[in-house]
């Protein structure tokens, strides 16, 4: 592990660009734009959504394609090996995400959506031919959301945070093995129907096309680059034309997520904030508990940041597409996995943040991460 000089805080970012320093400005922006395009041209979002595979949006997957190659290219898969060998930050992701995260989640949701705001959400909604209380279909999204961890765009988290890509990439991969087996039992339980039938086909076609298949190009185009065009070449020609690649893809879903399920929050303003709460709160409490138990783990930043990130953060995708095949298009549980997007993502912006601005509280590993520019060197990172 490299020495460092101490006199200074040792922080994991360098200086940002003018875009990337308010990447959150973009984001609301987007966001924003979404909602008014989906208004202005309704039919050309549902057209645009309507392209889908068991839910799979065909749309959202090219745009996360593009967000996801740029980083998955640049990863060093030796890094993944060696990841495999140092379980614990693996182990912490699981703890958190299937023990911790499920359940918080509901005591969260119970608290806040099913007694504290009750009387502020009146009116039932029919699902499948049954009465269901507005309340409880809310609690039944943010459910959804609570038990899937992120996968893809934790690795945008990641690269942001300048993280250990390679053991990011274990943890992606352990945690949606875990949830192919997992997410359709925990959530039958969880919601309390027995009858509940979880989509497997989306779960298994989510990772594979949001994760799988970005995964699978990048190895392959690196091996063919490095083989065929060097490593100089890679790095500062190929790479360079991708860095602003994954950002734009990012802000380009943001439009269309919210270009498709704009009408929903439009019509919702009041039970929009009511639903972010609990939401918001229980992202700021497993990011904390987990960074906090990557602290007393002795883990270093470059996989700390990642293990804290990946059980914060929810794998919005699959939790839209099972609440949209499960209760609705514009059930009550659709719209809280879509505030679980708006909310998400500037907030998860923040808490790369709050890493990069702790990363000297933890010991160093900085030679593992991923930069998202290699003309950027950290702060500190030199030394």
């Amino acid at each position: 592990m490299a020495n460092y000089n101490h006199s200074e805080p040792v922080r994991a970012g360098s200086k940002l660009s003018f875009f990337e320093k308010y990447l959150t400005v973009w984001v609301f922006l987007c966001i924003i734009a979404g909602v008014i395009l989906g208004r202005l041209f309704p039919n050309v979002a549902v057209t645009l959504d309507s392209f889908s595979i068991y839910q799979v949006s065909i749309p959202i997957a090219i745009c996360l394609f593009f967000m996801m190659y740029p980083i998955m290219v640049k990863i060093d898969f030796s890094q993944a090996k060696q990841a495999a060998q140092t379980p614990k930050p693996v182990l912490l992701t699981l703890a958190v995400n299937w023990l911790i995260k499920p359940f918080t989640m509901v005591a969260f949701s119970q608290f806040f959506i099913g007694w504290l705001f009750r009387p502020l959400i009146t009116g039932t909604e029919i699902i499948r031919g049954v009465e269901v209380p507005l309340a409880d279909s809310y609690i039944a999204g943010t459910i959804l959301l609570g038990i899937a961890p992120c996968t893809a765009m934790v690795l945008m988290w990641g690269y942001l945070s300048y993280s250990n890509q390679g053991h990011t990439l274990v943890m992606v991969a352990v945690n949606s093995l875990a949830m192919l087996f997992l997410y359709a039992p925990l959530g039958r339980w969880l919601l309390a129907a027995n009858s509940l039938t979880v989509p497997w086909q989306t779960i298994v076609l989510s990772v594979l096309i949001y994760v799988g298949l970005p995964l699978v190009t990048g190895m392959y185009s690196r091996h063919w680059i490095l083989r065929h065009k060097g490593r100089d070449w890679f790095e500062q020609r190929f790479v360079q034309y991708l860095n602003p690649v994954a950002i734009s893809a990012m802000l380009i879903t943001l439009v269309l997520l919210f270009a498709f399920k704009g009408e929903l929050i439009v019509r919702n303003p009041l039970h929009i904030l009511l639903i972010a709460v609990p939401l918001f709160i229980q992202t700021n409490f497993i990011f904390l508990i987990s960074y906090v138990a990557a602290l007393k783990l002795k883990l270093t930043y470059e996989d700390s940041a990642p293990a804290a990130l990946i059980g914060a953060s929810n794998h919005f995708e699959v939790a839209i597409a099972t609440a949209i095949t499960l209760f609705g298009l514009n059930s009550g549980a659709a719209l809280a996995t879509v505030v679980g997007v708006l909310i998400e993502v500037p907030l998860m912006l923040m808490l790369v943040e709050v890493c990069k601005h702790t990363a000297s509280w933890f010991p160093r590993e900085p030679e593992k991460a991923t930069l998202p520019d290699p003309r950027c060197v950290p702060s500190g990172w030199d030394k």
